[in-house]
């Protein structure tokens, strides 16, 4: 683990380092995270046929211990380190809640904790962030995250009156750069979604009164080796080369050295403590940690970490309030705020599958056959996904692993 290259804050320290524009700066990224991530989950759970109560739970783990973690190494690294659940991860098991129980994705979730605080402590996460061809791996992403891009079109065809107000208001923010930073698109999706839905009567009048406290529905995993198979690596990948990744990428940008091997670390530990209440992996937040260090001094924009962790914290502590608000809205809406806050991160997958023109045919196949969704041996197509994208490419685009070979 590495050590902090500088003393944790006292209090006092902290209030002076404060001020409102890392006030602002934790909002919106907790805002961001609480908006089109948190209808992805809910997306994801009711396909996969959980109950309200354990959404909810889904919904406090995730909060609640990734905002503690997020303020634990924030505070102890003295700089921003924005915790949350990895969304790659979470749409992993949408397909595999189809054809096994929860309890056996608990247990991957267990396995995949396991593996990625062992990769932390032996310091062999930077040797595998070099060694995995990252379009292949990015293939399988996009092929994952397609679905969920149809799902806006669809929620476009199905429910207009809904969808394309929150659709136009993405737009018109995303367009607009001085609009933009103001309001992000996706929080001007769910606010131009919220509008409609009130202005056409389309909520559950009996969710608008309803208040209550998170009461966390323990888990008890279920070890079986197909979710081992089909979910462990898809997840550990996910988390520690996509998600922590990408978060690492934005912070050394930003001049911050994050500590690698101590962040993979915090990540087992939250994922183990998140899986004992149905939740998913935690990772470091890429989206997240761009919000949080967009402005201010860089000494002082751990603060900004600090407000985002304790939001969290509330957050999760009111969770059936805030799933019971959102699933009493037309599924609709579910499916345009989180078409809409996947877009960029599709984007991303395709960039990254077929931008550098490295690795190109695997990553096609990676994703076609995470695409097809054909799931064999009772073991789900993002793994098959993986082992066809990297066969091909073992076949036919050998200089592509000599190059990335030779670039370690």
């Amino acid at each position: 683990m590495e050590r902090p290259s500088a003393q944790p804050p006292g209090l006092r320290q902290i209030f002076a380092d404060f001020g409102m524009g890392y006030f602002s700066n934790g909002l919106i990224a907790f805002i961001f995270t609480a908006t089109g991530p948190l209808a992805i989950i809910l997306s994801v759970g009711t396909r996969g046929g959980l109950s309200q109560a354990e959404l909810a739970s889904w919904v406090f783990g995730v909060f609640c211990i990734n905002g503690a973690i997020s303020i634990f190494m924030s505070w102890r690294y003295k700089m921003p380190l924005g915790f949350a659940y990895t969304i790659p991860g979470t749409v992993l098991v949408g397909p595999a809640l189809q054809h096994m129980s929860f309890a056996e994705v608990i247990g991957a979730f267990y396995v995949t904790s396991l593996i990625v605080l062992v990769m932390g402590a032996s310091g062999w996460v930077k040797r595998l962030m070099s060694s995995l061809p990252m379009p292949i791996v990015m293939g399988m992403v996009g092929g994952v995250f397609l679905r969920f891009g149809l799902d806006l079109v669809r929620s476009l065809r199905d429910d207009a009156a809904v969808a394309a107000p929150m659709i136009l208001a993405f737009l018109v923010l995303s367009a607009s750069a001085r609009l933009g930073r103001r309001i992000p698109p996706v929080i001007g999706a769910l606010l131009a979604g919220v509008a409609a839905v009130a202005v056409l009567g389309r909520v559950d009048a009996a969710a608008l009164g309803s208040f209550a406290f998170a009461q966390p529905v323990v888990q008890a995993p279920v070890w079986s080796l197909p979710a081992m198979v089909e979910l462990v690596v898809p997840l550990a990948i996910t988390v520690l080369v996509v998600q922590n990744g990408q978060g690492l990428a934005v912070l050394k940008t930003t001049g911050h050295e994050a500590p690698v091997n101590t962040i993979a670390i915090m990540s087992g530990i939250g994922g183990a403590i998140s899986a004992a209440v149905g939740a998913v992996s935690s990772c470091l937040s890429g989206p997240g940690n761009a919000l949080l260090t967009s402005s201010g001094e860089r000494g002082r924009q751990y603060t900004a970490a600090l407000t985002y962790g304790v939001l969290a914290i509330l957050f999760g502590l009111l969770a059936p309030t805030f799933t019971g608000l959102m699933l009493a809205a037309p599924k609709e809406f579910i499916m345009a705020l989180a078409g809409l806050a996947m877009l960029r991160v599709l984007q991303g997958a395709f960039i990254g599958s077929f931008g550098n023109g490295k690795f190109t045919l695997g990553a096609l196949i990676s994703m076609l056959v995470t695409v097809a969704d054909i799931g064999v041996f009772n073991i789900g197509a993002a793994f098959w996904g993986l082992v066809a994208g990297f066969a091909v490419s073992w076949l036919m685009e050998k200089q592509d692993f000599v190059a990335l070979a030779n670039s370690r």
